[in-house]
């Protein structure tokens, strides 16, 4: 007989009426690591989210069968009592705090008359993550590490609860291959001590690495069920399950028509905000009309901070440099809204943070950057203001109630569209793009390198900022590669590969070294 740690049975959960989740089952094995795969808004994150309590019982129907007990759980803390402990794709960690105290938040460690017990604490909080291997001392704040030795923190945050099944929502989609590595090997070491993992990835070469049975969920429902080493477990056949159709080319084909220079870098120079360093450092670089330019690099090579610093002064000090429009018109954007009326738009890698209000409307987010194209003597024509932007819903793909819904209630594909809509709707000429497809499933992929070439056929010109070298030599004219905040190659697509531009980089480092 086989050992499920986890039985979830005929799970049905509705939202405004419309039914996220459908008559799911759904169960691991004692020991594994069983992945969830799907599109954005496909219901992985709805069904975790009932399975720890989130969604609390009575607002879902089914049973939930763990350790052979039908549990009912009203919240959080009712399914960690029991050993399952999630860990959500935004961190949950207080910046401010040491990460100590963010491990024991809510669980803290205290004295018999119930003040905390600070040795015992920074002592207990260092083992666990000595287990998790992270060499930080426990006093560290938060702030002042990486986002990827954040994500280890939340696990070690999870092993102090006494996890028996941990349940990870794209642990990896914001980490570096260094990182993501680590992570996922350290997911294998849980295993082999006995704990069950649940890992939900866009990323489907991770999820095959590690998974001993991978689920994929569709519209709500389970589709496939493969168990490694029984079922034929191919990233095709997963894809094809998670779309319901074959995708044979994950970039669509465009037949290059490239103008002349439409927008110009030149000798850019930017500080660190805070520290006495050069973060970018005389970089060159141009795009044209009807061109898709890649920016390549390492995690902290200095892409996003570019980006930033030539999108009105976002990012940096001591910023020198020149910029140039058509050719030869010299522009200064000493404000975001001095790039924007020169045609320029700049789509953050973080539309959480600093992309999008999620609390508020489609509405609302998809007209704040150009307010002036509904409004007349300085007010808003509410009627004109849902008209444009319900246009720029549908043109662009947003599954939604409508332009009324907060935008926080959308799944990850659908806030990355919103995000697109809200600066087209600003007409730029030059489109800057910052991790685009980060966190979004294959689907979602193609419809916004859809949308890319659709750009650049109007003649429109876009720079792409991606991590993911295989998106960027299946979409890009040209590549620069970035390095230390310097620009140490460029290349056309047919001259770029994966193995080249990762030569670059080694070498540059390595002369580097050799410099110092």
């Amino acid at each position: 007989m086989e050992n499920y740690i986890l039985e979830m049975r005929g799970i049905t959960k509705e939202f405004s009426g419309v039914k996220a989740l459908h008559d799911v089952d759904f169960r691991v094995k004692r020991g594994s690591i069983h992945g969830i795969v799907g599109e954005n808004g496909a219901g992985k994150s709805t069904l975790m989210n009932i399975l720890s309590g989130v969604y609390p019982y009575g607002s879902y129907s089914g049973d939930i069968v763990y350790e052979g007990e039908t549990c009912r759980f009203a919240r959080i803390n009712d399914s960690e009592k029991k050993g399952i402990v999630i860990i959500h794709q935004e961190l949950a960690l207080v910046p401010q705090f040491s990460i100590a105290e963010n491990i024991f938040l809510g669980n803290e460690v205290k004295r018999i008359k119930g003040f905390i017990n600070w040795d015992l604490t920074y002592y207990k909080a260092q083992e666990y993550l000595d287990r998790v291997g992270l060499r930080e001392s426990s006093k560290t704040l938060v702030r002042d590490i990486s986002v990827g030795k954040m994500q280890l923190v939340e696990i070690a945050k999870a092993i102090s609860k006494d996890v028996k099944l941990l349940i990870l929502d794209e642990p990896t989609a914001a980490l570096n291959d260094e990182d993501s590595k680590h992570l996922l090997n350290l997911l294998l070491k849980f295993k082999e001590e006995g704990m069950t993992c649940i890992l939900i990835s866009h990323k489907l070469g991770e999820v095959q690495s590690v998974a001993d049975a991978i689920t994929v969920i569709r519209d709500g429902g389970v589709i496939d069920n493969l168990t490694a080493g029984v079922d034929e477990i191919s990233e095709d056949r997963i894809v094809k399950a998670m779309v319901g159709r074959e995708m044979t080319d994950r970039y669509p084909t465009r037949v290059p028509s490239i103008g002349e220079t439409k927008f110009e870098i030149r000798d850019w120079n930017v500080w660190h905000p805070l520290y006495d360093r050069k973060v970018i450092d005389n970089v060159s670089l141009n795009v044209k009309e009807g061109e898709v330019v890649g920016i390549s690099g390492l995690m902290g090579a200095g892409r996003s901070e570019l980006a930033m610093s030539v999108f009105g002064r976002l990012y940096g000090r001591n910023i020198s440099g020149k910029l140039f429009i058509d050719g030869d018109e010299e522009v200064f954007f000493k404000t975001v809204n001095d790039a924007v009326a020169h045609k320029v738009a700049y789509v953050t890698e973080d539309r959480k943070s600093s992309g999008l209000i999620l609390a508020d409307s489609l509405r609302w987010n998809i007209s704040l950057a150009n307010l002036d194209a509904v409004s007349k003597s300085g007010f808003i024509n509410l009627d004109k203001e849902t008209l444009e932007t319900d246009e720029y819903r549908r043109r662009y793909g947003v599954k939604s109630d409508g332009v009324e819904q907060k935008v926080d209630s959308l799944s990850g594909g659908n806030q990355q569209k919103v995000l697109l809509s809200k600066w087209m709707f600003t007409e730029p000429d030059v489109l800057i793009l910052d991790e685009p497809t980060r966190g979004i499933d294959v689907g979602a992929k193609y419809e916004i390198y859809q949308f890319i070439n659709g750009l650049v056929a109007q003649g429109k010109s876009v720079i792409m900022i991606s991590s993911e070298m295989q998106e960027l030599l299946g979409m890009c004219d040209r590549i620069y590669v970035l390095n230390e905040g310097r620009i140490i190659a460029e290349m056309p697509k047919e001259e770029a590969s994966q193995e080249k531009i990762m030569t670059y980089i080694l070498r540059d480092a390595n002369t580097e070294i050799h410099a110092s």
